[in-house]
């Protein structure tokens, strides 16, 4: 890619940005989840309403980039820098929630950058380890954290009635976790 690439941390201020950008990508990767009506209830009343986004890029504990080449917005990174995870208890996690990225630019290395990036943040917070959940129908997505260090720590179902109107076949995910190497940075 020759192509000026940057990540930049957006504050409150990009919320009707971000949720444009989030709009624009999830349609390309995520439709066949979902039965009637429930892509645009995720999309516009669950996931990327600008007044959900807006709270969420205050809130001190969600960090938000946006990974651009030259202007161009291509994708996106949600990291919880205070992450939660069963079995954990007491150690220092950071979750990535989100990585999306066009797919016109996938297989491009924008999203090991991403990758790279929640790493250093993540090293820079003295956390202990990184851990993301995707689905379990994602292949290519799951061999993609693997490749970047993270194994897959358990499986469970995403929830009912929220995801009422997922296609079955797909609530199944798993939970991927990378421990971190403190010494790297």
């Amino acid at each position: 890619m020759d192509h000026q690439i940057r990540i930049e941390q957006i504050d409150a201020s990009k919320a009707a940005s971000l949720s444009a950008l989030a709009k624009a990508i999830y349609p390309e990767h995520y439709l066949h989840l979902w039965n009637e009506g429930g892509a645009d209830w995720y999309m516009h009343s669950y996931a990327y309403p600008v007044e959900k986004l807006k709270n969420e890029l205050e809130d001190n504990n969600v960090h938000y980039c946006i990974v651009y080449a030259d202007d161009e917005a291509l994708g996106y990174l949600k990291l919880n820098l205070t992450g939660h995870l069963k079995g954990y208890a007491g150690m220092n996690l950071l979750e990535i929630e989100r990585i999306y990225l066009f797919k016109k630019v996938t297989g491009q290395g924008l999203g090991h950058l991403l990758m790279e990036y929640a790493d250093q943040l993540a090293i820079k917070l003295n956390k202990d380890l990184i851990f993301l959940k995707a689905m379990d129908s994602s292949k290519n997505a799951i061999s993609f954290y693997e490749k970047n260090g993270y194994t897959i720590h358990c499986h469970f179902q995403l929830p009912m009635p929220a995801f009422k109107l997922m296609k079955q076949e797909y609530r199944g995910m798993v939970i991927l976790i990378k421990k971190l190497d403190k010494n790297k940075s």
